[in-house]
């Protein structure tokens, strides 16, 4: 299998880090955001919704979406467990991934895209207005996911997941979405923060 990577963009990040939680190396192909390479006739070919990263098989099936790629490789490689081993914890992470995915990292990305100058060859058209609200809409929900963090370790429970990944991602993204935070609160979000940032799986 061979890995369409969008180097350090959020959603190729996702993918990175969860194949180094399982320390997995896959052959890898970069594609250069900036310059389009995603949105070549070749690469449209494979993935049409002209995202990255996606993951194409040896028979050139090819599998898009961040969380698609991460269940495919679970489960060839189901250790470390990375989205719940019973019912109940697969439930779990199932939401709160969901949660950072839906409620945050899309909020943040959404900064970037319409504030971040360098977006605009993505974007196309950017609304500053749009920007400035999701700002304030990611910082918001953060309420959210440190009241989760108060009574846990990690967003989905006491054990590292995809959720964690989705949101630790999301909140490194903060400076280039022009999102600042808070200097004072969310202290369980920090001490969170914290530890995931010394996790081997997150270092650039």
């Amino acid at each position: 299998m061979k890995l369409y990577d969008g180097g350090r963009a959020p959603n190729p990040r996702r993918v990175q880090i969860f194949l180094k939680e399982k320390e997995l190396e896959l052959p890898t192909q970069q594609l250069d955001l900036n310059s389009l390479e995603h949105r070549t006739p070749e690469m449209v070919a494979k993935n049409p919704a002209q995202t990255v990263p996606f993951l194409e098989l040896e028979d050139g099936t090819v599998i898009a979406e961040t969380i698609a790629i991460c269940r495919y490789v679970e489960e060839l490689h189901p250790e470390p467990n990375l989205f719940g081993k019973s019912a109940l914890e697969r439930a779990q992470v199932e939401m709160w991934n969901r949660r950072a995915e839906l409620g945050f990292l899309f909020k943040v990305a959404q900064s970037f895209r319409h504030l971040h100058p360098g977006a605009a060859v993505l974007e196309g058209e950017q609304i500053a207005a749009w920007g400035e609200k999701n700002k304030k809409l990611a910082v918001e929900y953060i309420a959210i996911l440190d009241d989760q963090l108060a009574e846990n370790e990690f967003l989905a429970g006491d054990f590292f997941s995809v959720a964690d990944i989705t949101c630790f991602v999301a909140a490194q993204f903060f400076k280039p979405a022009r999102i600042v935070l808070p200097e004072t609160g969310l202290e369980h979000f920090k001490r969170w923060f914290a530890e995931v940032s010394d996790r081997a799986s997150v270092q650039l």
